[in-house]
């Protein structure tokens, strides 16, 4: 998977891709949310239970399982390309991970968790996908000074070996109770007597992921012309995908086992039925391979005019992710207040075809105001602080 380190050339043309699957992974992060937010009396566990979840319900959260491995794939790899620009230098590079990791971590433990709970001060804290985020960056920028050969074998370990970690746990007066939890085995955290913290993405494999990310970044530059990286593109996509059948086929490694059930939709159903918290092997295989799949096409694709929409999405994910988040519980609040708690203790709809539309509305709806702002930060590239969203 490697190709000479050189500046990246045409960089502009392909950023297009990349922001491009970046718009759709929002998108799909908008479906997953709205349903978290309207659908909470039809929870969903993880993994989900096949035979118990509806399908239109199951394909629903399914399709957002594409949203953090290709997104925190995407973050490695743009990492790769800021650092290959001739006015940075590798202890730049770096020193911006770190700084951007640590202040994703803040903005996940204050103003991203308030938009989930609407407590101040908050009786527990999520660390979700930004915390996963923020820490594999700051990951990243200790490891980048490693050789390229040892940041493989990490990729491979942190990736295809964490699942042999999984019936390893530490009681909660253990000392390594809380490491083990951000770690790798999501649980709760005992911060005080009213504050306990929920380490939803425990971080291990997903350090893998930024790493691979990482690694994959030189195939975006000038000594890979577009031949060669559509080719590399298309392999692992392609690999992975394969590698996923046949691994979740003798079904003995990589995630909890399938099973034949009553029906044939449901046995379709156990057989993607992957776990996400922590996110197994058989996991990222098959969700890293539809999203290199995916850029490929883009790629080939992204001078037409319907991506547009896509790529404005894609540029500005932070601003999107913190707007989205906002109005979505405002929403909910204003349903509460005029249909009240319809669905037990919750205000929720009665149909998953309702989860899609209210996604299609409100992305048409956010869009004037993504769109300004990602132009907004095209035309003020002198403020640094832009960088960080």
């Amino acid at each position: 998977m490697n190709c000479a380190i050189t500046r990246p050339s045409n960089v502009s043309n392909r950023l297009l891709s990349i922001d491009a699957l970046r718009g759709i992974v929002m998108l799909l992060m908008l479906l997953d949310h709205v349903r978290e937010t309207f659908f909470l009396h039809m929870q969903v566990p993880d993994p989900m239970i096949a035979g118990e979840t509806p399908a239109d319900l199951f394909f629903s959260r399914f399709t957002a399982h594409l949203c953090a491995p290709v997104f925190i794939f995407l973050t490695g790899l743009s990492a790769y390309l800021y650092g290959s620009k001739k006015t940075y230098s590798q202890l730049a590079t770096s020193q911006f991970l770190f700084k951007r990791g640590l202040f994703l971590i803040i903005l996940e433990l204050t103003l991203i968790n308030f938009a989930w709970t609407f407590q101040l001060p908050p009786a527990k804290i999520f660390l979700q996908v930004i915390w996963a985020i923020g820490f594999s960056m700051i990951a990243l920028a200790i490891l980048l000074w490693l050789p390229r050969w040892l940041l493989v074998v990490l990729t491979v370990l942190l990736i295809a070996g964490h699942n042999l970690l999984d019936t390893l746990h530490f009681p909660t007066d253990h000392f390594m109770h809380i490491p083990w939890a951000i770690l790798h085995d999501r649980g709760w955290i005992e911060i005080t007597d009213s504050i306990k913290a929920r380490t939803s993405y425990p971080i291990l494999p997903w350090i893998g992921l930024i790493i691979f990310g990482y690694l994959a970044g030189s195939w975006f530059t000038e000594s890979c012309n577009q031949q060669q990286r559509l080719k590399k593109l298309n392999c692992w996509g392609v690999g992975l995908l394969v590698g996923f059948i046949c691994l979740r086929t003798i079904n003995i490694y990589g995630d909890k086992p399938w099973i034949l059930a009553g029906s044939w939709l449901d046995t379709v159903m156990s057989f993607l039925n992957i776990t996400k918290y922590p996110p197994s092997l058989l996991f990222i295989m098959l969700t890293l391979g539809i999203g290199l799949l995916l850029l490929r096409l883009l790629e080939l694709k992204q001078n037409l005019p319907w991506l547009k929409p896509l790529v404005t999405y894609g540029s500005v994910t932070m601003f999107f992710y913190i707007l989205h988040l906002y109005i979505l519980k405002f929403l909910y609040l204003i349903a509460v207040a005029i249909w009240g708690t319809n669905q037990g203790e919750y205000f929720g709809f009665d149909h998953v075809a309702m989860i899609w539309l209210v996604t299609i509305i409100l992305a048409i709806l956010f869009y004037p105001f993504v769109k300004l702002f990602s132009q907004f930060k095209a035309r003020r590239k002198d403020l640094i602080w832009l960088k960080y969203l």
